[in-house]
């Protein structure tokens, strides 16, 4: 069993570190070792650099039928274009990775600490984007004009992530649509690099553990820059397994 079938819990990309290995196959791809043990991933490298649909074609096919990939909106039009005049963008992205198929499980919007919310652009871009894409969104915002999106999220069934570090206070909740929890670690105190502690997992287990049962739950360690996030992932694992 990889998790409680409620929890997509996994991290950002499945590159393993070698101190984990023993925790996973030793045949096959990165991936197909990866998705041995966890039942989801996000794709972050979808924000840098465009994917042929073959490319995630040939992802879907390598993992088992349960798996799960969020991947990231391109940054071109997060944070180039500001969410706004990105209809083409969109097409293309969700063209090439629609290849996943039914393993494509949710979008993540990441926005620039710089972007407030503006109603007009917003409602516009959630718009454009709903009306090509159907499943589960979260938006990652990082400026806390966003708090005023709340109802905008909620109508167009959208999840606000919770993220730690929190850029601020009311982000280390999720929030908008209540139909989907998105949990970011992305290490704290040192952001990408800190491991979390015993009590901070345990914390965060029952967190997940918690709240509304038929709301898909995400939770996804991307403190990768010094390794810590597969062991975090697996140690959660281990405690959400235990509850």
């Amino acid at each position: 069993m990889k998790d409680t079938p409620a929890i997509y819990l996994g991290t950002a990309g499945w590159s393993l570190p070698r101190e984990q290995w023993q925790a996973f196959p030793v045949a096959g791809t990165h991936l197909q070792r990866y998705a041995d043990r966890f039942g989801a991933v996000e794709i972050n490298s979808s924000f840098y650099r465009p994917h042929r649909p073959a490319t995630y074609a040939k992802w879907a096919v390598s993992v088992p039928t349960g798996f799960r990939f969020c991947v990231k909106v391109p940054k071109q039009i997060t944070h180039e274009q500001r969410l706004i005049g990105c209809e083409a963008l969109l097409e293309r992205f969700l063209h090439e990775c629609e290849h996943l198929g039914e393993k494509l499980g949710c979008l993540l919007v990441q926005l620039p600490p710089s972007l407030a919310f503006d109603p007009a652009s917003a409602e516009g871009f959630l718009d454009a984007l709903r009306a090509r894409f159907e499943g589960s969104i979260a938006v990652e915002p990082r400026h806390p004009s966003w708090l005023e999106a709340e109802t905008l999220l909620q109508q167009a069934r959208i999840g606000r992530v919770a993220a730690d570090p929190a850029p601020f206070a009311e982000s280390a909740e999720p929030g908008g649509w209540s139909g989907l929890r998105y949990y970011r670690l992305h290490g704290s105190p040192k952001i990408y690099y800190s491991a979390y502690d015993a009590d901070r997992l345990d914390s965060l287990a029952a967190r997940l553990s918690s709240g509304n049962e038929d709301a898909a739950c995400w939770c996804i360690f991307d403190n990768t820059a010094s390794g810590a996030a597969t062991a975090d992932a697996l140690a959660l694992q281990e405690r959400l397994l235990q509850s």
